[in-house]
């Protein structure tokens, strides 16, 4: 990448030219397009290092929004630039090739703005679906040599001429669609250990599902700390499921659960649950994390499986209920909701985590357990936050020092007016 800086501004800059001008503004918009192209390679291999991992927010646009000062909409649209143009990394660890490195060349090179890079990005989205590698790597060095110089109509002529070169019959008619079925659930495990639900739900089913769904995905008002509600409506939604799940679970005629949270057959060694380093077997579905295990275990019946290195079980314990019903109701009463500062979630979508971990020592007592809701639980295990029990008995949350230098305790003073 070569090195240009800001031009030189006069002590009065109403005196300089127009050619001067002219020179300042096309030099700083260099230099603005170059150091976007930096941050995206800064964001793309926080992508492949995993958020959750680093910082632990689920998604890379997430925590870019919450430090941009973004909303959801806007970091997610850089973050998707980063990685059309940066190589990223698969599981294994191979490296993934960028969509568009001749893009990234220019891009890189401060010749062309994101407005022309997502415009290219389409146009090569929009390629038929069985062009050669070859002549995909032809019209991508194509767009990205007339981008620099090109309006966005220029390169929408340009994408008219490579989908007539491409593909000069069009595509073909689509046969009228097959009659839907009623109701269709499908539920599968990936490779990855995310689980991908598809279906199809007739008109009174899927009115009833968007009727429970929206009312639980409602964004978050805006917190004591300013903080908006970050989530994209799909992000929303997903959450808004699991409440629906968790609410589920906790009726007292669920069959197999019993008005338990959650029933988890935990199979995994003592010191891999300890450490939270490893994998576990959950409910005989498939692997687990440990450290996922240990999140499982806050507010949950654990039937554990202690094996041995053969794997051969050697003990089977009996199921164990962490939190009664009273030391609930004590918890609803004295947190009112969750207890992240600015979360706004009632008691009904939270958890009771334990802030000294059950297989760590920690008790099952008032002192020790704080109501989260899915998002803080999740980011008291895997971030950078700290919960801890202050002398007058309540919870106080200690940020990051990325977030607060000074690490000043912070609380939640929602639910308590």
């Amino acid at each position: 990448m070569s090195e240009t800086f800001l031009p030189e501004l006069p002590q009065e800059l109403w005196r300089a030219g127009k050619l001067e001008l002219a020179q300042g503004v096309q030099q700083s918009l260099q230099v603005i397009r170059m150091a976007t192209a930096a941050l995206g390679q800064f964001l793309a291999e926080i992508e492949c290092r995993g958020s959750k991992d680093l910082y632990g927010y689920g998604r890379t646009a997430a925590w870019f929004a919450d430090i941009a000062g973004l909303s959801a909409g806007e970091a997610g649209a850089v973050v998707k630039r980063a990685l059309a143009l940066n190589p990223t990394r698969a599981l294994d660890g191979t490296e993934v090739p960028p969509v568009a490195p001749a893009t990234a060349a220019v891009a890189a090179e401060g010749l062309v703005g994101d407005e022309r890079i997502d415009q290219i990005l389409e146009i090569l989205k929009r390629l038929p679906a069985d062009t050669s590698a070859e002549d995909w790597e032809s019209a991508e060095k194509i767009l990205a040599n007339l981008a620099p110089n090109a309006g966005p109509r220029q390169l929408a002529d340009a994408e008219m001429s490579l989908l007539g070169w491409l593909d000069p019959d069009g595509k073909e008619p689509k046969d009228p669609e097959p009659k839907e079925p009623r109701r269709e659930i499908t539920l599968e495990r990936r490779k990855d250990g995310f689980w991908k639900l598809t279906g199809l739900l007739d008109d009174e089913t899927g009115a009833r599902t968007a009727a429970v769904l929206d009312a639980y995905a409602q964004p978050r008002p805006v917190d004591e700390f300013g903080q908006a509600d970050l989530r994209m409506k799909c992000e929303r939604m997903g959450d808004a499921w699991v409440d629906v799940l968790d609410l589920a679970i906790a009726c007292p005629d669920q069959p197999g659960t019993s008005g338990y949270r959650t029933l988890v057959h935990v199979t995994i060694g003592l010191e891999e649950l300890k450490s939270g380093l490893g994998t576990a077997c959950l409910d005989f579905v498939g692997t687990m994390t440990a450290r996922e295990a240990r999140l499982a275990a806050c507010d949950c019946l654990m039937l554990p499986v202690v094996m041995s290195a053969a794997g051969e079980p050697l003990d089977v314990g009996r199921i164990r209920r962490f939190v009664t019903p009273g030391q609930r109701r004590a918890l609803n009463i004295r947190d009112g909701g969750c207890a992240f500062p600015g979360c706004h979630r009632k008691p009904k979508n939270c958890h009771a985590h334990h802030i000294h971990h059950w297989v760590d020592g920690g008790p099952t007592d008032l002192r020790n357990l704080v109501l989260l809701c899915a998002f803080h639980h999740r980011l008291i295990h895997h971030g950078d936050w700290e919960v801890r029990m202050a002398a007058d008995g309540l919870p106080e949350f200690i940020p990051p020092q990325y977030r607060d230098p000074l690490r000043q305790p912070r609380r939640n003073t929602l639910h308590h007016v």
